[in-house]
Order: C-alpha cells, then sequence, then structure tokens
C-alpha cells in the first residue's frame, strides 16, 4: 500500500515534506513528485489514471493559487484524493487555494485539510490506510495516546 504526495510547483515541497515525514513516521511507502495541472496536464491525466494499477491507496495533491491539481486528480481516479492549500506566492493569504479545494462539486469528493497542513493528510492518509492494515491502527492508537499525555503532562504543570 503505497501513498502518492504530488504538487504543484517545487515551491509547494517545504509544506509538503511534512506529509512525506509522517509516512516516514509511520512506515508507509510513498512517492513524491511534481505534477502540475496547469503547466503538465497531460502528466496530471496520467499519473491519476495509473494510480491504482500502481499500488497508490491515497492520494496526496498540495497546490497553491487556484489549486485545480487536487479535484481534477480527484475526477480522474477512483483512489482517494486529499488536497493541501498551499499558500504560495500567487496566492491571496490562501483562500483562493482553501476555497479551489474545498468547494467541489457534487460526485467529486476531496478531503481538505486546513492551510499548509500536510501533517494532517499524511495522518489522514495513515487513517485511512489503517482501516486495512491492523498494525497501522495500532500505531495511529499509539501516536494519538502519545498526543493525549503531552496535553494532560501540560496540564499537570500548569495546574500545580
Amino acid at each position: 500500500m503505497k501513498v502518492g504526495i504530488i504538487m504543484g510547483s517545487k515551491s509547494d515541497l517545504p509544506v509538503m515534506q511534512d506529509a512525506a515525514d509522517i509516512c516516514k513516521e509511520f512506515g508507509v511507502d510513498f512517492e513524491i513528485t511534481v505534477v502540475s495541472a496547469h503547466r503538465t496536464p497531460d502528466r496530471m491525466f496520467s499519473y491519476a489514471k495509473e494510480a491504482a494499477s500502481r499500488g497508490i491507496k491515497v492520494i496526496i495533491a498540495g497546490a497553491g493559487g487556484a489549486a485545480h491539481l487536487p479535484g481534477m486528480v480527484a475526477s480522474i481516479t477512483t483512489v482517494p484524493v486529499i488536497g493541501v492549500p498551499v499558500k504560495s506566492s500567487n496566492s491571496i493569504d490562501g483562500w483562493d487555494s482553501i476555497l479551489s479545494i474545498l468547494q467541489m462539486p457534487n460526485g467529486i469528493p476531496v478531503a481538505t485539510v486546513a492551510l499548509n497542513a500536510a501533517k494532517n493528510a499524511g495522518l489522514l492518509a495513515v487513517q485511512i490506510l489503517s482501516t486495512a492494515k491492523p498494525e497501522l491502527a495500532k500505531k495511529m492508537q499509539a501516536y494519538k495516546d502519545t498526543l493525549r499525555a503531552k496535553v494532560e503532562e501540560t496540564a499537570a504543570e500548569m495546574e500545580s
């Protein structure tokens, strides 16, 4: 089971690297590349069309500006797509990216995380994969237990 991590431009890599880091942390195989909906539409079409046959189970697609990549990929493949709106140099404070990914028409779902939240996209991809891999579900539960423990420690420190 593999996660495909794609982005519209190499300039999105500092944000999208967080998704790759989560995959590494959980031992999930992934690939990462640039696929531009606007500059390389044929590459985007091929990537989306062939993803399932190459073992991709979830696609994380990051894009800034008009942010068409996640929705266009979702329109081509049956593989779940998680969109990461990226606040890029040509975006309107990130809102254009958020709305372009969030406001998909009925029939073409794209799960959408917060602006620049590729880490959450990676975690959501792991959770999706964990429905078929019990050992991954155990790792996710341990991760969440660690988060809970950190909050409880902080609360205890503040209350004493």
